[in-house]
């Protein structure tokens, strides 16, 4: 594992977990505060994580990188969402946080998809974790509000569901990209296809792994954070996941959609630091 020192600076660590598989980390803050673990979606990480940067105000934030989104491979051993739950608790392990290492037990932030597995990880081992924070998680599924099929649409098609502002949004997806290189485009769409590939074993073809079944476990304090202008995953989802948790509360975040922590990245982090805190 490469060291982590204590400077402020956002930086990238790599670190091998126990089953085998290599990972980089996103580190932002300073260690020595009280550890917070960030999951990212199936977008992966975007815009320089301007959430997580005002998060490590008063926390270090670990944002571990998903095989199938990094440079390295992994991917083939994650089949399941059984294996996204145990590889974000293997990836904590050897970060070294944690009781086991001494140290507390670290507040969990989970984006979407990412949020799906936080949840799944802490429902799984409650003790492990401090308190959860789930932001327009994925992973439970109405028939009356069916959630947008992401397999199905289009590059140009996702900042519309995904974005309050679309036009900032693929902006901001495509990170300034030169539409006219034809190299870059092809790589885009590679890496794109890569990583809704690995999304895919768990959200294809509805994100429905009967997570329901288990959050009476998740008995840790948990706060559920919602744009207001969601289109990929209504609010409505909101109060669905309060029902089923049973130390939960919800807050609203105006003019952002399901991409609340990179349109009102104070915002979000604000809730969250005050949750944690």
């Amino acid at each position: 594992m490469t060291a982590v020192d204590a400077s402020t600076a956002s930086r990238l660590v790599t670190v091998t977990t126990a089953r085998g598989i290599t990972c980089q980390v996103l580190v932002f803050g300073d260690t020595a505060a009280p550890p917070v673990v960030a999951f990212h979606g199936a977008s992966g990480h975007l815009a320089g994580e301007p959430m997580l940067t005002k998060l490590a105000e008063r926390y270090a934030v670990y944002a571990p990188v998903w095989p199938g989104y990094g440079p390295e491979d992994g991917e083939e051993l994650i089949e399941d969402m059984l294996d996204f739950a145990l590889h974000g608790a293997d990836v904590i392990d050897a970060l070294g946080l944690g009781p086991a290492h001494g140290g507390p037990a670290p507040h969990l932030i989970g984006h979407s998809m990412g949020g799906m597995i936080a949840a799944e990880m802490v429902a799984i081992s409650p003790v492990s974790y401090g308190k959860l924070a789930l932001i327009a998680p994925a992973g439970l599924w109405l028939d009356e509000y069916p959630i947008v099929d992401i397999f199905t649409l289009l590059p140009f098609e996702f900042p519309q569901y995904l974005f309050h502002d679309a036009d900032a949004g693929a902006a901001m997806m495509t990170g300034g990209m030169d539409f006219d290189d034809a190299e870059a485009i092809k790589a885009f769409l590679i890496g794109n296809s890569r990583r809704l590939g690995t999304a895919g074993k768990i959200l294809f073809p509805i994100p429905n792994r009967r997570l329901s079944k288990r959050l009476y476990r998740v008995t840790n304090p948990t706060l559920v954070v919602w744009g207001e202008s969601d289109r990929l995953i209504t609010p409505v989802y909101a109060r669905a996941w309060l029902d089923k948790l049973p130390h939960a509360e919800l807050v609203y975040v105006e003019a952002a959609g399901h991409m609340a922590p990179y349109e009102q990245p104070d915002d979000v982090a604000t809730h969250i630091a005050n949750f944690f805190a």
